[in-house]
């Protein structure tokens, strides 16, 4: 029984570190490598948006958007985003392997109005257990199967044939 409690203990503390320790990397075709902590993170401007999730109900989402993040690594938007530059995407990645592509320009306000953001808040309380610290949110989107959960790197490549 000491042993079982010993367990629960040492997994209990394990998940609050790494969970609150958790670093995004963000890097590939950057000026400027990024980690971000949680703290580095909070101190980026924040915006909301309502969108449904797997529910298929509309929750509100709070968290910084993937341009502004992108921005301060030095990736390639706005008017710079044409010629090669337009093959260009972004790599996301959680703790469990799982990785979803976005073009740049599909991210970027010079194409397209929608705004998607890194969450860390659903309905101003933040991510429950197993789909935060961070969750990529992409409103407008049918399915949400590119709503990240766990995010970890970011990573900027050109696509080649």
């Amino acid at each position: 029984m000491l042993y079982k409690f010993a367990a629960y203990l040492f997994i209990t503390a394990f998940a609050a570190t790494t969970a609150f320790a958790q670093t995004i990397s963000v890097d590939g075709e950057v000026t400027r490598p990024l980690k971000l902590s949680a703290a580095d993170i909070g101190k980026m401007p924040k915006t909301e948006v309502t969108a449904a999730d797997r529910d298929g109900k509309p929750h509100r989402y709070s968290g910084v958007p993937v341009t502004t993040i992108l921005q301060q690594a030095g990736v390639t938007l706005g008017a710079q985003l044409r010629g090669e530059n337009m093959s260009k995407y972004l790599l996301v990645k959680s703790g469990d392997g799982y990785e979803v592509l976005f073009s740049l320009a599909e991210l970027d306000s010079a194409f397209t109005n929608r705004v998607v953001i890194l969450a860390d808040k659903v309905d101003g309380q933040p991510l429950p257990d197993g789909k935060g610290p961070f969750r990529i949110v992409v409103p407008g989107e049918k399915k949400p199967a590119r709503w990240i959960w766990e995010v970890t790197a970011m990573t900027v490549r050109f696509a080649k044939e």
